[in-house]
């Protein structure tokens, strides 16, 4: 067991976080709005984050410090090719920046692998050898075990599972691709779908939502436990979708468990009956009762793989990129 204290960081759209780790657990954590204006506005919040989460480990050294963020990123050079919601990043020599700025070994991961592996590690999935774990949040990403062995591919950029096509004739996903897994079933398509349903239905509830502000994803969430007819609906909607690209998953990777992260996983339970449902439908036999959990490092998933990577990496000697095991 690792009882190092290491550094998580997580470079997000809206926000930027920070935390202490150590043997898995989130001893301090802080977090603040994303400075758009580019990559070294952002490294200065990074740098004031870390020194107030530093103080919970007194005295002790921090061996190592790994940052997660979303792709396309080249984590064996550690340079991020683009970031589609933060323009200014492209080709940023990210791992080298931590490094210089802090002093002591850096990692870079992409979030969604970053958190399978905190999942693996320490979460819903511990102790299984075969996982997929899938992030639904603005978009969709995840992570991948297979053998036991945490999958990273070539440039390490194995993993991008909202990126296959679900809806030949659905919406275009910031990828650029036409009915993307991710551009029909992302937390931001829901929203949209939502809105959808709030402009052509002003005395629902999701129409009065609307009269106080923007409605989103939540809304309908928060109807759905109330019992609105139109809000389960979309609820049963977007957990159609979800099965439908979480099958595929199944038939691709074979895993014992499916674990569902992000934002919109807060609903879990709402939607698990609908994605169990079409993937029954969907699925080939073997795969049809394979478990589909809730995450339950929630949001610190990703901050706790990525503090543990950095330290797995310290100790092996930058040799894990591929072939990452159980700890």
């Amino acid at each position: 067991m690792n009882s190092d204290f290491t550094i998580g960081l997580d470079l997000g759209g809206t926000q930027v976080r920070a935390a202490l780790v150590r043997a898995g657990k989130v001893l301090a954590r802080t977090a603040a709005r994303t400075d758009v204006s580019g990559p070294e506005e952002v490294m200065r919040q990074f740098r004031a984050l870390v020194a107030e989460v530093s103080h919970a480990a007194g005295s002790a050294p921090i061996r190592a410090i790994g940052m997660c963020a979303p792709g396309p990123l080249d984590t064996v050079s550690g340079v991020i090719d683009h970031i589609p919601t933060l323009p200014g990043w492209e080709l940023f020599p990210l791992r080298d920046r931590l490094s210089s700025i802090f002093g002591i070994p850096a990692i870079v991961e992409n979030d969604g692998i970053a958190a399978a592996f905190g999942e693996w590690q320490y979460g819903a999935a511990r102790g299984l050898d075969h996982v997929v774990y899938v992030t639904v949040s603005t978009g969709i990403g995840g992570g991948v075990v297979v053998d036991g062995r945490l999958m990273h591919g070539a440039r390490g950029m194995a993993g991008h599972v909202g990126h296959f096509t679900l809806a030949t004739e659905g919406p275009t996903c910031s990828c650029g691709r036409v009915g993307c897994f991710e551009a029909v079933a992302a937390g931001t398509a829901f929203g949209k779908r939502v809105r959808v349903a709030a402009n052509e239905n002003p005395t629902s509830f999701l129409g009065r939502m609307a009269e106080k502000g923007i409605v989103e994803g939540r809304h309908a969430v928060e109807g759905a436990r109330a019992g609105d007819a139109a809000c389960l609906a979309l609820i049963a909607e977007e957990a159609d979708w979800l099965g439908s690209g979480f099958a595929s998953l199944l038939h691709l990777y074979s895993p014992q468990m499916l674990v569902m992260g992000g934002g919109v996983s807060v609903a879990f339970d709402l939607l698990e009956p609908g994605i169990r449902a079409r993937i029954r439908h969907d699925a080939m036999a073997p795969f049809r009762e394979v478990p589909v959990v809730q995450a339950k490092l929630g949001d610190d998933a990703g901050l706790v793989g990525v503090a543990e990577l950095a330290v797995l990496q310290q100790r092996t000697a930058g040799s894990f990129h591929g072939r990452t095991s159980k700890t």
